[in-house]
């Protein structure tokens, strides 16, 4: 009679496990279906000039509100560049989103250099050192998956079309005019939120190839801050990135933080406190852009509020007006 109760105790939790794993076997299946259908997505055609890229690597059709100021502020800034926004959910056809539940998407689609792509990772992937990792890797025992897809997403656009990359957390300040170049996030550690380069450079295709040869999925940040630290140091030959500060190493701009990350990661709540007008133009004088490290707030949740006097509200006034308006100031 025991053995028997812990059958029927040990039956549904079976029962479980099978559909739980049958659920990610469908999953599965269906992601790279959707993959297969898209081999035949040409970038080439519709990237005719390099510009700014952003990339998002989940399957949401809504954007954050600092995700749509990213995209905003990077076109207000840089009128006189394209500006591509690659969703991995995007199916290609704006028309296929009712502009009510999608305002945001429609109102970045209507800004004059702005254009949305779908993303398509296999496409994008062929004919370059990421294709054959690609292949192998099974996002659905990944722990950081989306992070590593866009750290690869990134390098691959780099490679084939040139331009600059930015992360869906800088909000842009100045205009962008450099070219090769990356930017260290501290004394002795480089960053790839922000990056600049032409078409197949080769800088790029080392940093894909030591992408797979020396992929580690389950620590963060190794295939992206990590990853071009390492790189640069083999390039510079050097151990010491500091001393290259502002200066180029065999042709490639390495930036000093104050350009991209004047805030460090470890004092991000920054960005949510209140600051006197009269001392964020002096504080962010060499800033082109902000990162504000979107992946430490996602545990609080902090959001940009109307009237809060915080910076990040500043910032979304003078750089993303029409983000402020329809998704902060309109649901405050």
């Amino acid at each position: 009679m025991k053995k028997f109760k812990k059958v029927l105790l040990i039956v549904p939790v079976f029962v479980l496990l099978c559909l739980y794993f049958l659920r990610r076997l469908c999953s599965l299946l269906a992601y790279y279906a959707k993959e297969d259908a898209s081999l035949d997505f040409d970038y080439s055609e519709l990237i005719k000039t390099p510009g700014i890229m952003f990339v998002e690597t989940t399957d949401s059709m809504e954007p954050s509100a600092l995700a749509v100021c990213s995209v905003e502020s990077a076109s207000l800034r840089n009128p006189d560049k394209p500006v591509y926004y690659f969703l991995k959910g995007f199916s290609g056809n704006l028309s296929h989103y009712p502009h009510v539940q999608y305002e945001a998407i429609h109102a970045l689609s209507l800004l004059r250099n702005v254009t949305i792509f779908p993303l398509r990772p296999k496409a994008l992937f062929w004919q370059t050192p990421l294709s054959s990792w690609y292949e192998q890797v099974n996002p659905y025992w990944e722990k950081y998956w989306t992070h590593v897809l866009a750290d690869a997403c990134r390098l691959a656009l780099l490679w084939k079309y040139g331009g600059i990359y930015l992360d869906t957390d800088i909000i842009s300040l100045k205009s962008l005019g450099l070219q090769n170049f990356l930017c260290a996030e501290g004394y002795q550690a480089a960053n790839n939120a922000a990056l600049g380069f032409e078409k197949r450079h080769e800088f790029i295709w080392e940093c894909m190839q030591d992408y797979v040869r020396n992929y580690e999925g389950r620590t963060w940040g190794y295939q992206g801050p990590a990853l071009m630290s390492r790189v640069l140091k083999r390039w510079c030959q050097s151990e010491d990135l500091s001393q290259f500060f502002n200066l180029q190493c065999k042709g490639i701009s390495y930036l000093s933080p104050n350009y991209f990350y004047p805030i460090s990661y470890s004092n991000w709540e920054s960005y949510f406190q209140h600051w006197k007008r009269s001392s964020i133009e002096p504080f962010f004088s060499q800033t082109i852009g902000v990162h504000v490290w979107n992946f430490k707030n996602v545990g609080q949740q902090k959001k940009v509020v109307a009237g809060s006097g915080t910076l990040m509200e500043y910032f979304f006034t003078q750089h993303c007006p029409v983000t402020y308006k329809l998704l902060v100031k309109r649901v405050s």
